[in-house]
């Protein structure tokens, strides 16, 4: 009697575990196709080396998702939640942060030049040799973010 319980436990586990993945899949292909996936959820995703310049992410969950090196030139990310995302060596100039979640993210050796982050919540975020050159950063939440080394928006360097 147990092992059915332990069955039917596994199978209900499983069945309802598909369609997340499912679901994720064809936000991921619609994103790539389209560069639109406005409020979708792509939390934990990888779109390592993605070329989404001009995409549309406007309030999208995007928490933990990899996207280590991705074009997002020009991106509108207002609004998303990027919380513990990976972001290092992504291109994220003229991009739109307005209001995003990017605590605990890393975007060491990014490119946010002309990015604006008016608003962002950057809590605990890495920037360690980022070029945030000419980036709006006013009004953002800074506590505890790391710049060692990056590009400030007046030129100068970060402390380490």
């Amino acid at each position: 009697m147990k092992s059915v319980q332990i069955l039917i436990g596994l199978l209900v586990l499983t069945g309802l575990t598909v369609p997340a993945s499912a679901e994720l899949q064809a936000d991921m292909r619609r994103l790539l196709d389209t560069k639109r996936c406005q409020q979708c959820d792509l939390s934990e995703a990888d779109l390592s080396e993605a070329e989404l310049n001009g995409a549309d992410l406007l309030g999208a969950n995007l928490q933990k998702t990899i996207l280590r090196g991705a074009k997002l030139r020009g991106a509108d990310l207002s609004s998303a939640n990027l919380i513990e995302a990976d972001l290092s060596g992504a291109d994220l100039r003229d991009a739109k942060l307005h209001s995003t979640t990017l605590r605990k993210a890393n975007l060491s050796e990014a490119n946010l030049t002309w990015a604006d982050l008016y608003r962002a919540f950057l809590e605990e975020a890495k920037f360690n040799n980022a070029n945030l050159e000419n980036a709006n950063l006013n009004d953002t939440k800074l506590t505890g973010t790391n710049f060692c080394g990056a590009t400030m928006p007046d030129g100068t360097k970060g402390p380490c």
